[in-house]
């Protein structure tokens, strides 16, 4: 078996910000699985925030054995975006070389459309009040928030898309203070779901204070290690493969979220369809679907991912699986 693994760069339709930055292109690696003339493929996005760099996972990619199998490398690399690109490229190489589609390896149906939030990055209010008219007709806009004065984005954007269901993104970017200010007032404006509001590893807090809507678990919530410290803080957890380290985790993570009561949101990073390809599989019948990162580039894969009025569609076998 021959791993290797590029670099590509797809530029996004607009700047995209959150409280930690703002960025103008997506920067993804590509590992490839050649095997018996067949060829795999699996997209990750090195994220800084988890102390990772591109130079960083392409050396964990490029160090794993020739041989090394899918169950191996579950304990070959840590839980993040090395080991998801593998792991999807390992999945893709399965069901090619089979025939199969990944999902009748899995044992389960074809995924069906899945209805995806879209995404408004973070502005002055004016600028996200725009946005949101212009995104009013999605069935679900995410909002990236995460200041301590978020309250008029908070309005601009209901003024905006009075009607659309919202769900908000905060980055790790406010503290317990503004976010029991806030809560109330999201409560009032319809917000269905609010995503870290308090930096994981600091959020001790939310299972102290009132949560008048359901809190979701991002930063925290990695792998399946991470739920014992989600226990009374958190009523929701965002799956990601490049946090999971692949779908092979993410399942796992899936089924022992819902085991324990917690509510499944699917999300990913900035990515091509090749990325959100597997996360079909994962999106099925959870309560929040985020897989918009197609919609967010000016350019996409050969063969990217459908997007209509049904949702997200899943993958044809020439992208992935």
């Amino acid at each position: 078996m021959c791993i290797t693994v590029t670099k590509d760069v797809f530029p996004l339709a607009e700047v995209f910000t959150i409280s930690r930055g703002s960025r103008t292109e997506a920067q993804v690696l590509t590992a490839r699985i050649d095997r018996d003339g067949v060829r795999g493929q699996g997209e990750c996005v090195p994220y800084a925030r988890y102390g990772e760099t591109v130079d960083s996972v392409i050396e964990e990619i490029l160090s794993l054995p020739s041989d090394i199998t899918r169950a191996a490398l579950q304990g070959a690399l840590p839980a993040g975006a090395a080991r998801n690109a593998v792991d999807c490229a390992m999945w893709d190489w399965e069901a090619k070389s089979q025939g199969l589609r990944v999902w009748d390896l899995l044992g389960l149906p074809a995924p069906k459309p899945e209805i995806t939030a879209y995404t408004l990055s973070l502005a002055d209010p004016a600028a996200m009040e725009a946005s949101a008219r212009k995104h009013s007709h999605r069935p679900l806009l995410k909002i990236k928030l995460g200041t301590a004065d978020d309250m008029p984005r908070l309005e601009a954007v209901r003024r905006g898309a009075p009607d659309t269901p919202i769900i908000i993104d905060a980055n790790e970017g406010w503290s317990a203070d503004v976010y029991s200010d806030l809560a109330p007032h999201l409560v009032r404006l319809g917000v269905k779901l609010v995503e870290q509001p308090l930096p994981a590893g600091e959020d001790d807090m939310l299972a102290e204070i009132e949560r008048p809507l359901p809190v979701c678990a991002d930063e925290a919530c990695h792998d399946r290690a991470s739920l014992p410290s989600l226990k009374g803080k958190y009523d929701v957890i965002n799956i990601k493969l490049d946090k999971t380290g692949g779908l092979t985790e993410a399942l796992a993570l899936k089924d022992a979220g819902l085991a324990q009561g917690y509510g499944v949101m699917v999300g990913c990073m900035v990515g091509s369809s090749l990325a959100m390809a597997p996360a079909t599989i994962l999106a099925q019948g959870v309560a929040f679907t985020d897989l918009d990162g197609p919609l967010l580039l000016a350019e996409d894969r050969d063969e990217p991912l459908k997007f209509d009025e049904a949702g997200v569609h899943a993958p044809k076998p020439e992208l992935w699986g």
